[in-house]
């Protein structure tokens, strides 16, 4: 890569980093084993992140063609200068972005549906746990018909089973 192409992409990849929101991700994960993958995750980019900033986006330092002429001599010397700054490094470009964009686009269009899916059965979930609770602290002192009121579906069940003079046996 060229010098110039370098400092894009680490200009790119500085950009991606302050625009990812580690820490609301991270709020997201549920399993330990899923924390340890994301923290994975972050280490690699990290990583990446770092060798972009420092080692890529350096200009090479310049050759002192003038140094290694004393010592080997000057024909030698500007045949390699000459094949040196003949070598034309091609520019990169990107094919594979364009190509996964669409599928990564609905992969979010995906994650996100999964998302409310998972907020609205956690909510579900809170007010079945939180329902839980509560009965267990009035189980001692309710009564049958108390009991009933807040579970009609059971007192249907019973019910129907006196009314079909079904007793368990």
């Amino acid at each position: 890569m060229s010098g110039n192409g370098v400092k894009k992409v680490a200009e790119v990849a500085a950009k991606a980093t302050k625009s990812i929101d580690w820490d609301g991700m991270a709020k997201v994960l549920v399993s330990d084993e899923a924390r340890k993958e994301f923290a994975n995750l972050r280490r690699s980019f990290d990583e990446v992140n770092h060798q972009l900033q420092t080692k890529f986006s350096q200009e090479p330092e310049p050759i002192d063609w003038e140094y290694y002429r004393k010592g080997i001599g000057s024909r030698l010397v500007d045949m390699y200068k000459h094949a040196y700054e003949s070598v034309e490094i091609p520019k990169y470009v990107d094919t594979v972005t364009p190509e996964y964009k669409p599928k990564f686009d609905a992969l979010l269009v995906e994650l996100k549906e999964a998302e409310k899916k998972s907020l609205a059965e956690s909510a579900r979930l809170e007010k079945e746990i939180a329902e839980i609770q509560e009965m267990k602290q009035k189980i001692s002192t309710m009564t049958a018909d108390e009991y009933f009121e807040s579970h009609p579906e059971v007192k249907q069940k019973f019910d129907d089973e006196i009314r079909n003079d079904y007793w368990g046996y």
